[in-house]
């Protein structure tokens, strides 16, 4: 199976599950506990259909939106993710320039493992910096001061993940970093040599964005140790409402399911919010941004951007979401597996076939621009 065969989000999956020592794989595959929450991100679009407007003269068809002041090419975003050169040795800067190309934004992780300000020099589209809530409030102030001076303009705080999830794949393998496999695991890395070959003949692998401000004392803290001994769960509103007046910019908080939260996001001053379970990687059971679109940009929809990311693997779910008054929508393993296939040209073949796909499907829905698209075009079983 080569790049040219992958025509959709599963064909990108087979081939990174064909390239990738499976707990790498894994890692980017699995959820938490039953994975209930995993599936349901892509099956809560299924109970939703469209309802198509035909003869509106659909020639030209604008599919630009400006979220939190940005303004993108395409309706979908590449949502900040860690690890990236784990899953291809370009790694970030393979998704920054692959989102360059379309005219969209991309995030960048704290746990990301190039730096941000390396990409905003090198790149001029919108970039989002996802964060992670310190203990150290010093260590919080230094990262932002860090993201202020690269020239970003957007800050994307994840509230999700005071704790980690449970992902019992990474258990059995044995997936940390750095890695403390199980013998299964290790055998899985020795039966894909190709990826071990590049991963010791690339930079050697860091996370640029703690390297800064922590003492990673050699690459011994686990990724389960930074969320358990670094990340403040005692977070409350109090702490997120300095933040975004220190900010003093566009400020989205990742992570809202509630409609109670997404207002008080709103009345502390934020301009955006990700409705977002961490693609089913946290709470399992919870509901999906897609559940929850509706009522919450009934209530918050006209005081702050809302967005979803979760499950979107078709042009169809970008439409749906749209429609519900999603100002965006972020993709997350849906360019994973295709950088994790073929590094730059896989986001990029990825992204043109959903650009296609939106394309196509607006075209099919008589709407010639996002604008045109509204609840009055959904039904819901």
């Amino acid at each position: 199976m080569r790049l040219t065969d992958c025509h959709n989000f599963h064909d990108f999956r087979r081939l990174a599950q064909r390239r990738l020592p499976s707990p790498i794989f894994n890692y980017i595959d699995g959820g938490a506990d039953d994975e209930v929450t995993l599936r349901r991100n892509t099956t809560a679009f299924e109970s939703c259909d469209l309802v198509p407007s035909v003869l509106r003269g659909v020639e030209e068809v604008d599919m630009s939106v400006t979220v939190m002041g940005q303004k993108l090419a395409l309706p979908v975003y590449l949502s900040p993710t860690a690890l990236q050169r784990l899953f291809h040795h370009q790694g970030e800067r393979a998704t920054a320039a692959a989102a360059d190309k379309f005219g969209t934004m991309f995030g960048v992780s704290s746990l990301g493992t190039v730096s941000m300000a390396e990409l905003a020099k090198k790149h001029s589209n919108p970039q989002c910096y996802q964060f992670y809530f310190h203990k150290d409030r010093g260590l919080n102030r230094a990262m932002m001061q860090s993201a202020k001076e690269a020239g970003i303009k957007v800050m994307m705080l994840t509230v999700d993940s005071i704790t980690g999830g449970n992902r019992e794949r990474d258990l059995r393998t044995g997936f940390s970093i750095p890695f403390r496999l199980t013998l299964g695991g290790m055998t899985q890395f020795a039966i894909k040599p190709m990826w071990g070959i590049n991963y010791v003949t690339h930079e050697k692998f860091s996370l640029p964005q703690l390297d800064a401000h922590i003492d990673m004392k050699g690459d011994s803290l686990t990724i389960g140790r930074y969320f358990t001994e670094m990340l403040d769960p005692s977070m409350t509103w109090d702490d997120v409402a300095q933040m975004v007046a220190d900010w003093g910019g566009e400020f989205c908080l990742k992570g809202v399911i509630s409609v109670e939260d997404a207002r008080r996001a709103a009345e502390i001053g934020c301009t955006g919010i990700v409705l977002s379970n961490h693609g089913g990687r946290q709470l399992d059971g919870s509901r999906s941004g897609f559940d929850q679109l509706d009522e919450i940009v009934q209530a918050v929809g006209d005081r702050l951007d809302v967005m979803i990311d979760g499950g979107v693997q078709r042009g169809t779910h970008v439409l749906k979401a749209l429609s519900l008054g999603a100002k965006a929508v972020g993709l997350g393993r849906f360019y994973l597996y295709a950088l994790a296939a073929a590094g730059q040209p896989g986001i990029e073949r990825a992204l043109g076939q959903l650009k296609a796909e939106i394309l196509r499907d607006m075209r099919l829905m008589g709407a010639k621009s996002v604008a045109d698209l509204g609840r009055a075009n959904l039904r819901f079983r």
